[in-house]
């Protein structure tokens, strides 16, 4: 997929909110261990250390991108965040409320104001309950009107998401998947949540119907003021539709930083790299010649390497690099990278990884 088919965001023209507005979501150290059993009398019990440590915060009315390879640990620590998934350590706060200390009820209560669009729009609903059941699910649940209301907000929501209300009484298996994904977001959106958490919400579908599912998320996100934990390891799509982008390896994030500064210059040579690989009409051949092409995979989430995590895949790598971990430290204002070897010349922080996209 290039850039150019997914024209989501004006050439010009602000962001949908300004850099001061309040934080809705403030995730800070966040650690999300699972226990292994263990392997043998003698041996000692493992963990994987899947989220380690990840700090971030969202801003209202905007879209942070969490970005990163498969095993990267992004949907464990939107999961965790959403409280779907246990949370070993850290603090995640939703506007004034600490999530990690809410249970039971009062758990269930905030739910309202936190809901997910799964990545599969096919397994996401279930194909033996009409589509109109679906959304109101949430409603009845939460047990949220009357349910005359019930119905009419749903009606209301099919239209929002671009479905007549009478597709309500349909089942999932009549719709197609940019369908069955409106239908998601239109159950995501039942409750009038402040933040939207998206999985990879447009990876399953066709390239022309990702254009159109991307485009409501913008005008949802602009009409009813939702902000947005985005999920992908698309830089396409992340390009052109979040405001800031927060790159994760091996359960840490190694860079952090405004949309416009992370595109014009990455700093972390993972996120080079990563940049390196999006696909391009222009000059594909050339492009392709110059990619950065990253040796091995990923070490594993048990037993983390010394040091950067990225040392034993980095090109630019030094013996330094596999001693003393790295902190993230924030070199222009917004712009945080977990390097060693990045240093700042005249005032500029350079990556000490080379790449011309040209």
């Amino acid at each position: 997929m290039t850039a150019a088919a997914i024209d989501v965001r004006p050439a010009a023209g602000p962001d949908p909110a300004p850099a001061s507005a309040p934080v809705l979501l403030q995730v800070d150290d966040l650690k999300v261990h699972f226990p292994r059993p263990r392997q043998g009398w003698f041996k000692s019990p493992e963990v994987v250390r899947a989220v380690d440590g990840v700090s971030f915060a969202v801003r209202r009315g905007t879209t942070l991108a969490v970005v990163g390879e498969s095993g990267s640990g992004k949907t464990t620590t939107a999961l965790a965040v959403t409280r779907l998934a246990p949370i070993s350590a850290g603090r995640v706060r939703l506007g004034d409320t600490d999530l990690v200390a809410l249970e039971g009820e009062a758990l269930r209560q905030a739910r309202r104001r936190m809901q997910f669009v799964f990545q599969d729009p096919y397994s996401s609903l279930n194909p033996r309950q009409r589509s109109g059941d679906a959304v109101r699910s949430p409603l009845d649940r939460m047990a949220v009107g009357s349910a005359a209301e019930r119905e009419e907000r749903v009606a209301e929501l099919f239209r929002q998401v671009g479905l007549r209300p009478e597709q309500r009484h349909l089942f999932p298996h009549q719709f197609s998947g940019g369908q069955r994904q409106r239908i998601n977001i239109a159950r995501a959106l039942a409750t009038q949540p402040e933040l939207v958490v998206c999985d990879e919400p447009v990876s399953a579908l066709d390239v022309a119907i990702r254009a159109q599912i991307l485009n409501l998320l913008v005008a949802l996100q602009r009409s009813l003021g939702l902000s947005y934990l985005f999920i992908s390891h698309d830089m396409a799509v992340v390009e052109h539709l979040c405001d800031d982008v927060a790159v994760m390896y091996l359960g840490q994030i190694v860079e952090r930083a405004p949309r416009r500064a992370f595109f014009a210059r990455p700093l972390h040579p993972y996120s080079v790299a990563l940049m390196s690989a999006v696909p391009t009409v222009h000059g594909g051949r050339a492009r392709a010649a110059r990619r950065i092409r990253l040796a091995g995979d990923p070490p594993s989430p048990i037993h983390p390497p010394p040091g950067c995590r990225f040392a034993p895949r980095c090109p630019v790598a030094l013996p330094a690099c596999s001693q003393a971990e790295p902190p993230l430290r924030e070199l222009a204002p917004g712009h945080a990278v977990r390097c060693h070897r990045v240093e700042t010349v005249a005032g500029e922080p350079r990556s000490p990884l080379a790449w011309n996209p040209a």
